[in-house]
């Protein structure tokens, strides 16, 4: 049994080292130790007192009671801080680890995973470094169940050892020179050993794992992410700096003392390292049959393999990209083999530290022949494979269509949708078709539809469009047959123009039945185009009476109907897809319109941090597959989608040229429902919302690098939420501050919009269908840009009732008006003379604009100029960000939320709409007091001369005689002092009672009386 034990695979965890833990102690410091367990089996490593940056090394051997079970278990590896006083522990992070990353041995690599929370409130950072792999060798030196478990070396250490155990920071930081992105730093002497060209057997080779970023979460029973781990975060359980905006500072550009030549162009994004391998095609290679064959570059525990190419021609011409931060091993090898067969054709390898570096704008690197060998070391008969390596940026011309070694393990159907594009919206244009009139339409002749008076009406059709005008009105001027309806109807068309506009005639002869009596149908590309007021000719149209029923005999040969229309493509107008308030464009749609743009907008993406895990994957627990979506005027940009990371790096950087500053750009973030293969395969192509975030730009100051990380808070029916933050470097530059400040005293929209202003019926309307326009095109592209991001990002349910927006809006006014309330008050302080001084200096400033009247105005424009000045000290410093305070979403009610996110119509039953009904009533009926109100004191000033009253107007009218000969006597200027000296007059002087003058206006009468 002892043999049998002992020749038996058992798992060994190598706990290598960590660094930047938590500080736990009180003092700055921690003492860790790492616990691992699997399998009811748990062991412990030794204690590193007062160290941020423990190095263990250290194995911990386990029973595996299945080998063929371990990619379906997990290990668990925690950290902990001991603290001696009290004999307890703190908790320093957490890593959870899918078997399928475990190797053989000889083929173990260090994997540097990143420490995740417990719980939402932990406060965790820092990274460990572990060796996962089988082995008959190693014996288990202590196995126990219990939680006081440890492994054979102990838990206490001597002063002695304590100063040893000091230089482990110096040893970490050694170990980990290889995950530093400087191209001179050597890997570890340990990986070196590991990774030689003759160690792993080509046969060998495992599939890839991705270890690198957050360890995901490990769903609960319940089949769910765990409350406590990666859950949406409610308002109540963190403060007001939650949902705060934070500058950042992150390495723009590579930093100041190590700019090149891509700083120019790639100044407002981190540098990204990677390794570029391309591999363009192979000679000389004997496959057996003349199959196919493909290639495999293999880099640590990743690989990418190539396309299947037949063997008489083996041509790839593919790139691989692996990102120098994820790089485990000192050499890449690259393998030739035949379709379906583990074993190589050829092999070569290149030592990291021999690959050149790349800086554009340098033509790219050329690619050589190099002599492959067999599994035997063998180089005369493997053939020769053309590769050219090296190291180079996100700014490499291959970046973007290179294969990421972090989307290894996407399905192929998925892999176009990863990819950062840019998108052009189509070019919209207003199509307006006035109906005008018709002759000699001839009702249908079935059943009782000629003695029936006709009930003649028009319906317009632009692709899925549809709009209808009213039934033409008799007139006794007009026959039957002649209708007339003078209407415009208003399209949304887009280039290039496909549509055709179907125009027919249609006759009411039951409730809801109409029937056609004659159509026409006009291509959209030969209507005529204008850009200005000027009137455009109408025509004359022949109508189909026939209809295509060819059986049917003409209905009367010597009639031909025809309808009068006057047709035009408006491009004076700009046609919105977007909220007014949040325009990212403003120009018309004809291009001969355009001025000259005023400036550049920049903005680097640079990643996010937090997010929250969207989706479960099998054998994963939560994960984010996340990409960035940002739109300014008609180019939409996407990042790619970095895959299972919940704190991706996209540092990309996209560029646009400013038309006008008074509007905005929106960056949203989503999670890619295309990389995961089951939703895929279910038909589930919806993106989901993870946040976005709005910036104005005339809230920038000129050519100022803001670097910021933003909250992507999302709404939901339980509150409001913090799915993570966004980090962003944003630039507006301008060429010419004259031309940007000459923008500020045009109108806003072009001139058509004040020329012939559409209603806001019509705007409404022609909003959606531009929506339903620019993301029907967007759909079409690949990959193709959701209907459900082009939603979010246009924001398409901004129209829709929502009592906490109404709440929101209400006091938006109520600030505004504030300062009207403030000036009232401070006033009335004045008249009260609680402060006899001020009240006095109050007197004699009135009295002398009095006196005085032409220094009011001057006076006042001073008073707002220096108030401007003063107030430049404490501008604001930072862009505006999603402000939950201002939007009431930390005090809404549920029942509020639940109605937000009701469909229209509603869903939801009999007595919730009953319940809210009611409450919309109550609302209401303050409101329409509040009207009513108003419009009696407004009836009253009426009342002072309709002689409804008779007394009361006789009375103002005497008054009126009387005082107009006092003013006529009496100086304007003594009347005023008069009257300011009256109404500021000391309290003693005053009574409580109302003045006589508001008396009698109060006792006008008004129409109320008229009431029901």
């Amino acid at each position: 049994m002892d043999d049998a034990n002992s020749n038996k695979e058992k798992l060994v965890v190598e706990v290598v080292a960590a660094h930047n833990l938590m500080p736990k102690d009180g003092e700055g410091s921690c003492s860790p130790f790492v616990e691992v367990e699997f399998e009811n089996q748990r062991l412990r490593t030794q204690v590193k007192y007062k160290d941020l940056n423990p190095v263990w090394s250290e194995k911990l051997v386990f029973h595996v009671k299945d080998v063929a079970d371990l990619p379906y278990r997990t290990i668990e590896i925690n950290v902990f801080n001991e603290k001696r006083s009290s004999n307890s522990r703190n908790f320093l992070g957490k890593v959870r680890v899918s078997g399928t990353s475990i190797a053989k041995e000889g083929e173990e690599v260090a994997q540097l995973y990143t420490l995740d929370k417990r719980s939402l409130f932990s406060h965790i950072r820092g990274e460990i470094s572990l060796k996962f792999y089988l082995s008959t060798k190693e014996a288990v030196k202590e196995v126990t169940s219990g939680d006081a478990a440890v492994s054979g070396s102990s838990s206490s250490s001597s002063k002695k050892n304590k100063k040893l155990q000091q230089q482990g920071p110096a040893m970490a930081r050694q170990q980990q020179q290889q995950m530093a992105p400087d191209n001179n730093n050597k890997p570890s002497q340990q990986t070196q050993q590991h990774a030689k060209p003759g160690g792993p057997k080509p046969g060998d080779i495992k599939p890839v794992v991705i270890t690198t970023g957050h360890a995901p979460a490990i769903p609960g029973p319940g089949g769910g992410v765990p409350a406590g781990v990666g859950g949406l975060r409610n308002v109540f359980s963190g403060g007001s700096n939650e949902f705060s905006l934070k500058e950042t500072s992150p390495h723009l550009g590579g930093g100041l003392l190590h700019r090149d030549k891509t700083s120019s162009t790639y100044d407002l994004v981190e540098q990204m390292q990677y390794l570029y391998v391309r591999i363009l095609k192979c000679r000389d290679v004997s496959a057996s049959g003349g199959g196919e064959v493909m290639a495999e570059v293999k880099l640590g525990n990743y690989r990418g393999i190539t396309k299947r190419v037949s063997a008489n021609n083996p041509e790839w011409g593919q790139v691989f990209a692996f990102s120098k931060d994820c790089i485990q091993s000192s050499i890449a090898e690259i393998f030739v083999k035949e379709k379906d067969k583990d074993e190589f054709l050829g092999r070569v390898w290149f030592d990291l530290n021999e690959v050149p570096r790349r800086v554009p704008p340098d033509s790219q690197l050329a690619s050589q022949w190099h002599r492959m060998e067999d599994k035997k070391g063998d180089k005369s008969k493997a053939g020769e494979v053309m590769v050219s390596i090296w190291f180079g940026t996100q700014a490499d011309e291959a970046f973007a269509e290179a294969w990421h070694s972090k989307a290894a393990n996407v399905h192929f159907d998925g892999l176009s949708s990863i990819k950062s594009k840019v998108y052009l919206s189509p070019k919209l244009w207003y199509f307006r078709v006035s109906i005008i009139e018709a002759q000699d339409i001839v009702p249908g002749e079935k059943g009782a539809s000629m003695v029936k008076f006709p009930e003649l009406s028009v319906k317009a059709q632009v692709g899925n469009q549809v709009f209808r005008t009213r039934i033409a009105q008799a007139s006794p001027s007009r026959s039957l047959s002649n209708p007339y309806w003078n209407e415009d109807l208003m399209f949304v068309v887009a280039e290039p123009f496909e549509d055709y506009l179907l125009v027919s005639v249609e006759d009411r002869v039951a409730p809801g039945r109409d029937e056609v009596v004659g159509r026409v149908l006009l291509p959209v590309t030969a209507i005529e185009r204008r850009t200005d007021d000027k009137a455009v000719t109408s025509r004359w149209f022949n109508l189909d009476n026939h209809l295509g029923n060819a059986g049917e005999p003409k209905i009367v040969s010597r009639f031909g109907s025809r309808i009068h229309l006057r047709v035009s493509l408006e491009g004076g107008y700009h046609v919105l897809d977007e909220a007014t308030m949040y325009s990212s464009d403003v120009r018309p749609t004809a291009k001969q319109l355009w001025k000259p743009h005023i400036g550049v907008l920049e903005i680097g993406i640079l990643g996010a941090t937090g997010l929250i895990p969207i989706k479960l994957k099998e054998g994963k627990g939560g994960s984010t597959d996340s990409y960035c979506v940002a739109k300014y005027g008609h180019k939409w940009v996407r990042t790619r989608t970095v895959v299972d990371s919940l704190s991706p790096k996209w540092n990309e950087q996209y560029t646009w040229e400013v038309f006008d500053p008074c509007t905005v750009i929106t960056v949203g973030v989503f999670d890619n429902s295309r990389v995961d293969k089951n939703t895929t395969n279910a038909g589930g192509y919806r993106d989901s919302r993870i946040g976005k975030v709005r910036i104005r730009l005339s809230t920038l100051e000129s050519d100022r690098v803001y670097t910021h990380s933003y909250p992507l808070l999302m709404l939901h029916t339980s509150g409001v939420k913090k799915m993570g933050e966004l980090h962003l470097a944003v630039r507006f530059s301008c060429a010419n501050m004259g031309n940007m400040l000459s923008i500020y005293s045009l109108p806003l929209l072009p001139k058509m919009h004040y020329v012939h202003p559409l209603s806001v019926n019509q705007l409404d309307s022609l909003r959606y269908q531009a929506m339903n326009v620019v993301a029907s095109r967007l759909s079409r592209a690949e990959p193709p840009l959701g209907r459900e991001v082009v939603e979010y990002m246009l924001d398409h349910d901004s129209h829709m009732w929502s009592m906490r927006r109404s709440k929101a809006n209400f006091f938006r006014l109520m600030s505004v008006l504030s300062s009207f309330v403030a000036m009232g008050r401070f006033v009335e302080s004045m008249r009260n003379w609680n402060k006899p001084v001020y009240s006095t200096i109050f007197m004699m400033i009135f009295l002398v604009l009095v006196s005085f009247p032409e220094l009011i105005i001057p006076l006042l424009l001073l008073y707002m100029a220096f108030v401007g000045i003063w107030r430049y000290r404490s501008r604001p410093r930072q862009p505006p960000h999603m402000d939950t305070r201002l939007s009431h979403a930390e005090t809404v009610y549920p029942d509020e939320l639940d109605e937000e996110f009701d469909s229209f119509p509603t869903s939801r039953s009999a007595e919730i709409v009953r319940m809210r009904y009611d409450r919309l009533r109550s609302v209401a009926g303050r409101i329409q007091t509040v009207v009513g109100d108003m419009a009696s004191q407004g009836e009253r000033f009426q009342a002072l001369l309709s002689w409804r009253d008779p007394r009361a107007t006789f009375l103002f009218v005497n008054f009126c005689l009387f005082a107009a000969v006092g003013f006529y006597l009496v100086p304007t200027k003594a009347v005023v002092a008069l009257w300011g000296l009256y109404v500021l007059r000391p309290p003693k002087f005053r009574s409580k009672l109302p003045s006589r003058a508001l008396s009698f206006f109060r006792r006008l009468p008004t129409k109320a009386d008229s009431f029901l």
